[in-house]
């Protein structure tokens, strides 16, 4: 290769994004996760012994996720497969998959690493998991989002799951100081850039080392060039790091973090903290429909009977989202929030279907009563459906006094209302509609 073929390599390579030409290829230059990754820790072990099993990674942005596989690539024996949930389809895996099965009668190991395995939906991660199971392939999934949530059970059951931790400022800082002195990075140039910089981009990263190379790549492009040096300043730093953004990922467990702030304080009448959260949730881009929805649950499962036009508020202000849209609609939503933050609370209408749902599933085949079975034919009739069927609007008491759950439950009570707001006057009606039952049977 001549000179000038080297330098055209060598500006070609200083041209791709920083983050990625100082991505490590051995553990050694790997920074933070000492507790899966440190000397004697179980993942290096398993890594440098080549034992890996189907694995995995679940951490925020910018912690090592990818760089672990592709560490991982760079040790293993094994055949290597990257593959991306974003433009993989089902057709893809199953060429691959059939591919991996040739390779283990063969005797070859194969490993596939598939980034954002969250955004496969269920046919696509079912296609993996006989593969698997007989171990054709070893499986690396990265995800920023709990897998708990986004990854089928029964794939999830086979793979070992690491947590990757956000990384610390010093660890961050650690890894902008190299890149200032790496060949990969900007060590052919001579940045004149204070420890209190560096230290200012670690800690806007908020532990995102990718974030922390963007802000630097950014700053020593738009430093002052001298005739011997690039000089970022704190001006120039300042218009790279803006303010400081909002610590949110709408597709990772941040999300769920906050909509769960927001319902807990609403449930707990404290309208000031709720439309915080609120707050917090759009201005970072939530889609104002994600939050109505969620409201519209609150509005039956944290208040229910005891305000009943909680619901319809809150279905209104899922509508007047979908007319308006952000910005217009945060006015309805905040409307909304502060209402069901001060409204009773009642959660019987939620405690009556669960405590059902418990004796729906265990008891499947108990049959409905023979008074209100349906008699559409005459063989019905001469089976007794709907004998002594009383139709309540024809009574006084618009009530009538037949059993009506199977008489392995006769007597259970789902629904126990409470005495809060509206409820209070229902718990009074259904006591003496009880009574009237109890005295009327017998």
């Amino acid at each position: 290769m001549s000179m000038e073929q080297l330098s055209l390599f060598d500006r070609q390579e200083s041209y791709r994004p920083l983050a990625s030409r100082m991505r490590p290829e051995e553990l050694e230059d790997f920074v933070g996760q000492e507790h899966l990754v440190g000397r004697g820790k179980v993942l290096r072990r398993l890594i440098e012994q080549d034992q890996i099993p189907s694995m995995v990674f679940w951490g925020p942005p910018g912690v090592g996720k990818t760089t672990l596989a592709g560490i991982i690539a760079h040790r293993t024996h094994a055949r290597f497969i990257n593959f991306s949930a974003v433009t993989s389809g089902i057709k893809e895996i199953r060429e691959v998959m059939a591919q991996a099965e040739e390779c283990r009668r063969m005797g070859m190991k194969t490993v596939v690493f598939v980034d954002e395995i969250h955004r496969f939906n269920k046919a696509q991660q079912d296609a993996f998991l006989p593969y698997v199971e007989k171990g054709s392939i070893i499986l690396i999934g990265a995800t920023t989002e709990n897998p708990s949530f986004e990854i089928n059970s029964a794939l999830l059951s086979r793979c070992r799951v690491f947590v990757l931790q956000a990384l610390s400022a010093e660890d961050v800082a650690k890894l902008l100081k190299r890149t200032l002195g790496s060949e990969k990075g900007f060590g052919y140039l001579n940045i004149d850039i204070t420890d209190d910089m560096v230290d200012m981009i670690a800690g806007f990263a908020n532990g995102d080392a990718r974030t922390a190379l963007n802000v630097l790549e950014m700053a020593v492009t738009n430093g002052e060039i001298g005739p011997d040096k690039t000089t970022v300043t704190p001006e120039v730093l300042r218009q790279c790091i803006g303010r400081k953004s909002l610590l949110y990922d709408k597709k990772g467990e941040e999300h769920y973090n906050l909509i769960s702030a927001l319902h807990k304080s609403m449930r707990n009448s404290d309208p000031d903290a709720a439309v915080y959260w609120l707050a917090r949730m759009l201005e970072a881009g939530e889609d104002p429909l994600y939050v109505a929805r969620r409201l519209v649950r609150f509005a039956s499962e944290d208040v229910g009977m005891a305000d009943s036009e909680a619901l319809g508020v809150a279905v209104a202000a899922y509508q007047a989202c979908h007319f308006l849209g952000m910005p217009e609609c945060n006015v309805h939503l905040s409307h909304t929030v502060i209402y069901l933050s001060m409204a009773p609370k009642s959660n019987s209408a939620y405690r009556a279907y669960e405590k059902a749902k418990i004796d729906a599933q265990n008891m499947l085949a108990e049959p409905v009563p023979l008074v209100i079975r349906n008699a559409p034919t005459q063989l019905m009739g001469r089976l007794h459906y709907g004998e002594g069927y009383v139709y309540a609007h024809d009574t006084e008491e618009k009530v009538a006094a037949m059993q009506c759950l199977p008489d392995s439950l006769e007597g259970t009570e789902y629904y126990c209302p409470t005495e809060q707001g509206a409820e209070k006057e229902t718990a009074e009606k259904l006591k003496q509609i009880k009574e009237w039952r109890q005295a009327h049977r017998q």
